[in-house]
């Protein structure tokens, strides 16, 4: 406190030279210089505000981002309130006031600027970040990887941000960082499945295994499309409009299979179908094509197939193979599929066999051979 106290009195006596010409015309008034300082930080930070907005904004306007505006758009209230925060701890000189007060002050006015241009960085990194990942053609930050990136940004700012805070009011770090490495493996203990569905969250959103709307199939059988991928938890939506929550610990350890997967997100659904032996396979084949080929949420591109796979127990066994353009379309397109054939195979005389068995008896039990 006596270093610092020194210090003030140093600076005290620099800016009483520096404003000797204003003293000597305001006489003993302390309180109109400070007001004197007080304006000129207000016209200075005003006139810096214009002159770097104007400027950084000219070359701004040359490039073919918006991004770029944006932060421009964002730094002018910072640098505003950094300018004249620090004439109004100026102005506090000339009174002489008491050190213990004058140093609250700083600490309070850091603290404000420390909190304003943490906000000013955070906002730089979302808007850099959506920026970077919604680029067209070439994506530098993949769209299913912008939430971890972001998080990972506020993060850093927080903890810097706060060392600044503590730096501001001269507290000393090393006891409080001490008992943060103790709690923090205290809190490693107690929350360790916690911290599973978090450092799988990380991975998951890094990995990008799935991604929101993709539909997929788990091992225990649930089947749905993804609504929300947070580090804690992926959410799952079903058919039945029932919502799943699932910890990131199990989607990370599980097998999955995401249906929307692969170049594209078309699915390629199949009818089965087993017709009876004796019938015109190739009228058959051309029957299913037709009925392919006229659904319109059948895609054209890849075309319908249809493949005579095997010979059956009781019937020759046809596939037709078609791709829709959503997993989600899957069973209204095999309803429509179904009930089609099997009208148009019922108009065509073209039998669909079923299991039969024949029953030999040789003789009734409990009956006398010669009655």
């Amino acid at each position: 406190m006596a270093a610092k106290e020194s210090v003030q009195a140093s600076m005290l006596n620099d800016w009483l030279v520096q404003l000797k010409p204003v003293t000597s015309f305001f006489g003993d008034y302390p309180f109109a210089i400070s007001l004197v300082v007080l304006v000129l930080a207000f016209l200075i930070a005003s006139i810096s505000v214009i002159v770097v907005t104007r400027i950084a904004g000219r070359f701004a306007t040359k490039t073919r981002f918006h991004w770029d505006d944006q932060i421009i758009s964002a730094l002018r209230r910072p640098v505003f309130w950094s300018l004249l925060l620090t004439g109004m701890v100026m102005a506090l000189l000339p009174l002489q006031l008491p050190a213990a007060f004058v140093s609250i002050t700083e600490s309070v006015v850091a603290t404000v600027l420390v909190f304003m241009w943490s906000g000013f960085a955070m906002r730089t990194i979302r808007i850099v970040l959506r920026a970077m990942s919604s680029t067209s053609g070439k994506s530098i930050v993949p769209i299913q990887t912008l939430p971890l990136f972001e998080n990972l940004g506020i993060i850093i700012v927080l903890i810097v941000s706060i060392y600044f805070i503590f730096r501001s009011w001269n507290i000393d770090m090393t006891a409080w960082l001490a008992s943060a490495g103790i709690a923090g493996i205290a809190i490693g203990f107690a929350a360790k499945d916690t911290l599973a569905n978090l450092f799988s969250g990380v991975f998951i959103l890094a990995d990008t295994p799935y991604k929101i709307g993709d539909y997929v199939v788990l091992d225990s059988g649930e089947r749905g499309k993804v609504t929300h991928i947070g580090i804690r938890s992926t959410r799952l939506l079903t058919r039945d409009d029932v919502e799943i929550t699932i910890p990131n610990a199990i989607m990370g350890n599980t097998r999955i299979i995401n249906e929307s997967g692969g170049p594209h997100e078309k699915y390629r659904i199949r009818v089965s179908v087993g017709v009876a032996y004796g019938s015109d396979i190739d009228r058959v084949k051309d029957i299913m094509q037709e009925i392919a080929v006229s659904e319109k949420e059948v895609c054209d591109n890849p075309e319908p197939r249809v493949r005579f796979r095997q010979f059956g127990a009781s019937s020759l066994d046809v596939d037709l193979m078609c791709w829709i353009e959503n997993p989600e379309l899957r069973g209204r397109v095999l309803d429509v599929l179904n009930t089609t054939i099997y009208k148009r195979f019922n108009t065509e005389g073209i039998e669909i066999p079923y299991s039969k068995q024949d029953v030999y008896i040789k003789e009734m039990p409990g009956r006398d051979s010669a009655t």
